[in-house]
């Protein structure tokens, strides 16, 4: 784990191997997020899908109690009104002239659900013109597997999300099951009641529940999505405390899972941070962008070993004799010739000058030959 003042050292290779240092266009191409490790309440936790639905008795119709047909309408589906409101007008069929007009009030606040009729349709005492719900509480539904069902109690506590509102959480308890469980699918209803400030939820909307089960407090958690690997082998990245846009390989031992975190019981202290967003991306980056020995120089101001080790005066003293030996090579190819290359160029010497021996020789050589043959034939004659 990342620990305060870390020196690297060649005698931790592992570290430095699994130690990811980037630049500042890596770390936002990689979109990197961290969360710092608490000690928190901890929850074993069951998932489930549903529902929301609206209170049966939330839910009012608005009527006439007499005949007669629209004249005016003053809303429509999805306005918000309050008990009381004025939202139609209805004439009557008994005589008169002009003939009587009633005046048809919303029952409770809430949400216009439904209209039933148009401007000018009949209207009977025995049917609707609209439908008025009070969301301001609302039925959280969840499809429970039987088996889980026993667990649960009245005033078990879930937390709720459905999908049009990813950055909203709700809480609810459990009122009630069902009447009677699907054989098909083996579940059965959990009704939990929930408090809708804003009117956010609607009717009908998916739900996903996290129903808790126990909780324990002071437990090392993190976000699931700060944990990588198989089973076999966890591991998280965590942020360098030392270091800049260094993240470092950290084996883990894992205990329970909720559908949110992950309990740590081994390998991380509070005050580490994780990687949650772009966790999963450092196991792919490859080499660092930014060398160890780079970012250790920029953190403390001087200079490291190539390995990140600190320079101490033994490998000062090493590293000073291997430049003086490749300083003396140097000057000694460049100063001097190589025992090969000298044999080489006195053979090429001889050579030449062998050659333009034999190109002044030759020429004369040929002349007194010449001229005894001439003495030979003048003696005979």
């Amino acid at each position: 784990m990342a620990v305060s003042g870390l020196a690297y050292s060649a005698a931790d290779p592992k570290r430095t191997a699994n130690t990811v240092v980037l630049d500042e266009t890596g770390v936002k191409n990689l979109r990197i997020e961290t969360v710092e490790v608490e000690e928190t309440d901890f929850e074993q936790t069951i998932f489930s899908l549903g529902r929301i639905e609206a209170i049966p008795a939330k839910i009012a119709a608005v009527s006439s109690r007499i005949s007669g047909r629209v004249v005016e309408l003053k809303v429509a589906p999805g306005d918000i009104v309050k008990k009381d409101d004025e939202v139609a007008k209805i004439e009557s069929r008994q005589p008169g002239d002009p003939p009587p007009v009633v005046a048809l009030k919303a029952p409770l606040a809430g949400l216009v659900t439904r209209v039933e009729k148009r401007l000018g349709d009949p209207l009977e005492p025995e049917s609707s013109l609209l439908e008025i719900t009070d969301l301001s509480e609302v039925f959280a539904v969840a499809r429970v597997p039987e088996h889980q069902a026993g667990r649960m109690k009245e005033g078990t506590v879930a937390h709720i999300k459905v999908a049009s509102l990813p950055n909203e959480k709700f809480d609810g308890e459990l009122l009630r099951f069902g009447t009677s469980a699907d054989k098909a699918s083996g579940t059965i209803d959990a009704i939990f009641r929930l408090t809708n400030p804003g009117g956010l939820l609607r009717a009908d909307m998916r739900a996903e529940f996290s129903i808790v089960l126990s909780k324990r407090s002071e437990v090392v958690s993190v976000p699931r999505a700060a944990l990588q690997g198989e089973a076999s082998n966890r591991f998280v990245y965590v942020k360098d405390f030392d270091l800049a846009n260094a993240f470092v390989k950290t084996q883990v031992q894992v205990g329970e899972m909720n559908d949110r975190f992950v309990e740590i019981t081994q390998g991380l202290l509070p005050a580490d941070e994780v990687v949650t967003r772009g966790a999963y991306s450092l196991s792919f980056a490859g080499a660092s962008s930014v060398s160890l020995k780079e970012a250790l120089d920029a953190a403390h101001g001087h200079e490291h070993a190539a390995d990140g080790g600190e320079l101490t005066p033994e490998k000062k003293a090493e590293l000073a004799a291997k430049n003086a030996g490749a300083g003396d090579n140097h000057g000694h190819d460049e100063g001097g010739a190589s025992p090969l290359w000298m044999y080489a160029s006195i053979v090429l010497l001889v050579l030449l000058l062998i050659s333009i021996f034999a190109k002044k020789s030759g020429p004369g050589s040929a002349e007194e030959e010449e001229t005894a043959v001439k003495s030979n034939k003048k003696e005979v004659h």
